[in-house]
């Protein structure tokens, strides 16, 4: 099967970039998926689209940047993309620019083995517990040693979702949000309780429904569905892998890949399996 490139099946979704990582073209903001620790490509995308210059520091002027989470696991450095995203976010303002980031199911996951550890849980599907399913699912001790409390705090105030423009921003392509509330400030409002509650369940309810996937590759009236409950023209997500939807390697990606008859982008190129950090203008 050849890889996919970006598509614009069905007319919804225009000016999408032809690579994975490109400078802005004039766009004013731009969106990244998952991350994965991969601090170093993730910067080498960041210096080509405009946003950091040489020595690391923000370079975006008056422009918007926002991730779509899943700063951590699987790759070597999730504690060092925290903190830089962290420090664009206090820079970018003094420029006039501003970066935005997201809740992912992976923070979820850290803030529950940081709070929970191996704490047994009576979940709906059996017992577990945040350490286990933290180890299997890619977490480094490195991570949890090198996030402070304050960083942890800031992890656990992230926003589920986002409105931006024509686009809705949200870090997996489930319809799993809904039961969190049915409008964008409902749904952070209801996550930010649910990550701040004493109750382990409580987070464990999140990483479970944060971590289902594919609700919008069968029926596109699911995402036209999605879309009028919460606002917005099409959806951009992460969370899964292009490559593995499309069964290519990762580093075949050749950029975003839209669906849906236009209404859902996906942006996760794979970046910690060695695929492109997609930068996405936002038209």
């Amino acid at each position: 099967m050849n890889p996919p490139g970006p598509t614009d099946d069905g007319g919804r979704v225009s000016g999408l970039p032809s690579s994975g990582s490109r400078a802005m073209d004039g766009s004013t903001s731009a969106v990244i998926g998952d991350v994965h620790g991969a601090l170093h490509p993730l910067m080498a995308a960041l210096r080509h689209a405009g946003f950091l210059d040489v020595r690391g520091r923000w370079a975006g002027g008056e422009r918007t940047l926002w991730f779509l989470g899943d700063f951590m696991d699987r790759g070597p450095d999730g504690s060092g993309v925290v903190q830089l995203v962290r420090r664009l976010q206090d820079a970018a303002p003094q420029d006039g620019g501003a970066v935005h980031a997201l809740l992912g199911n992976h923070e979820v996951l850290a803030l529950g083995r940081h709070r929970f550890g191996g704490r047994r849980l009576e979940t709906p599907a059996g017992p577990r517990s945040f350490e286990d399913s933290w180890r299997r699912n890619g977490g480094r001790e490195s991570d949890q040693n090198e996030l402070s409390e304050d960083d942890f705090a800031w992890l656990a105030a992230l926003p589920g979702m986002a409105l931006t423009g024509s686009a809705l921003l949200a870090h997996a392509d489930t319809t799993e949000y809904l039961s969190f509330g049915s409008s964008v400030e409902q749904v952070n409002e209801s996550l930010a309780a649910r990550l701040s509650s004493d109750d382990p369940l409580q987070l464990w309810e999140v990483w479970a429904r944060l971590t289902t996937r594919h609700a919008f590759r069968e029926d596109p009236q699911v995402a036209q569905d999605f879309l009028a409950a919460f606002g917005g023209e099409f959806l951009v997500h992460g969370h899964s892998i292009i490559g593995d939807v499309h069964g290519h390697p990762a580093p075949l990606t050749q950029g975003p890949d839209v669906y849906a008859e236009g209404r859902v982008v996906d942006i996760d190129g794979g970046l910690y399996e060695g695929g492109p950090c997609i930068v996405l203008p936002l038209p």
